[in-house]
């Protein structure tokens, strides 16, 4: 039974990926049917983001108090809603009010479903679990794109992610019970307990038990490599479909497909680093990511053939994979247990505002100058995530030295 909830819990996070990725790849389309201005995906972007941000800060005390699985399920139905409404939304500004509502139950599954694996379910299923949040990345360009086909519109992409969400919907109210039966047979979770294990036989680069989190030497250079890390995907993702459109003359169709496979290297990318973190550390895999990430930006940027520009695509995809589970995982190794779960919080915050703010900036710089501009950006963005994460880690090597 614990395995078959496994299972729902991954379609839960599959359908939290779903809408992620639809309004970067339906804009092309989207934008002149409701007659709005370029940068208006910003604008709906951040909305969805700071409603995510307002649901993540309250989902705790909601989930003591009416447990996971009840919040999961009435998040989904509140999705599932909005995303109706998409479909038959007429104007701009139906979509910012029903963005709303969407930012609200995203951001609540994610809280939810993120704390229930992690105190009840080992270790890697954490990356698992966000590579499933890929595959419903992947999946909702190409619903679009399929949708947008055949004389089809974006809204019937919309309407059919829709659909998919109230099935979901059907399947948790039908396994609400399962939550807490579950959950009872963890007396001691093994995720925690895989965590102290780790904890006790890692080198903890700084312990310190008193103070305040920020006050901690390479606290705040990492959230800026949690803000630019999230800038780096939330930018591709909502405005590349929208760069291969305009500076590589392909339709929304086959631009949505290849967003698809951008989110499809992501998602290829955490399953296998599922494994990997078996042989090689965190601050291995980070670094070797953020090299992949820059490699792909470059590609994207350079004169090349366009499917070399598109493959781009795709290798900034499998850089980013294991990038954010691999920096949240050390966060205890960094700093301490003892500070570990409010500086993770920090870290969150910092992540969401990135989403939030840094994609929307570049779509007024890009309705001003030109969309060609994204591959120079994404790589500035990429260079200070890399330069931010190797700053903490000389920083962790001189305390760790001077401790000696």
């Amino acid at each position: 039974m614990v395995t078959f909830f496994l299972l729902i819990i991954y379609m839960a996070f599959i359908s939290l990926g779903l809408p992620d990725s639809l309004l970067g790849v339906a804009w092309p389309a989207m934008q002149p049917d409701i007659g709005a201005a370029f940068e208006s995906a910003g604008l709906l972007s951040m909305v969805v983001t700071g409603g995510t941000i307002v649901s993540s800060l309250i989902s705790g005390s909601v989930i003591e108090r009416f447990g996971t699985g009840m919040v999961t399920l009435i998040s989904c139905l509140l999705t599932a809603s909005a995303l109706l409404g998409f479909a038959y939304a007429p104007s701009l500004f139906w979509l910012i009010l029903l963005a709303i509502p969407l930012g609200l139950g995203a951001g609540a599954v994610d809280t939810g479903l993120n704390h229930y694996v992690a105190n009840h379910y080992k270790a890697h299923h954490m990356s698992w679990l966000h590579c499933f949040w890929g595959v419903g990345a992947t999946l909702g360009p190409i619903i679009m794109s399929y949708s947008m086909g055949a004389n089809g519109t974006w809204r019937d992409g919309y309407f059919t992610v829709s659909m998919l969400q109230f099935v979901l919907v059907f399947i948790l109210l039908l396994t609400l019970p399962l939550w807490r039966i579950v959950a009872s047979q963890h007396r001691q979770p093994e995720g925690m307990i895989e965590e102290q294990n780790e904890s006790t036989n890692s080198d903890e680069a700084i312990v310190q038990k008193h103070g305040k989190p920020l006050q901690i030497r390479g606290v705040k250079i990492t959230l800026l490599a949690f803000l630019f890390y999230c800038g780096v995907e939330a930018t591709v993702g909502l405005w590349g479909a929208s760069f291969l459109v305009g500076t590589r003359d392909l339709s929304p169709e086959t631009a949505a497909v290849w967003v698809s496979m951008y989110y499809g290297g992501i998602t290829f990318g955490r399953f296998i680093t599922g494994f990997v973190t078996l042989r090689l550390n965190n601050r291995t895999l980070i670094r070797v990511g953020q090299v992949t990430a820059i490699t792909g930006a470059v590609l994207l940027l350079l004169p090349l053939h366009s499917y070399l520009s598109l493959i781009g695509l795709i290798v900034i995809g499998l850089g980013l994979a294991p990038i954010f589970p691999c920096l949240l995982h050390e966060t205890p190794a960094r700093f301490g247990k003892a500070q570990s779960s409010r500086i993770m919080g920090y870290q969150m915050a910092v992540a969401y505002t990135g989403t939030t703010i840094l994609p929307p900036l570049f779509g007024i710089v890009a309705a001003q100058i030109s969309i060609g501009l994204l591959p120079v950006v994404i790589l500035l963005f990429a260079l200070i995530m890399l330069l931010s994460s190797e700053k903490v880690n000389r920083i962790l090597y001189q305390s760790r030295k001077s401790e000696a």
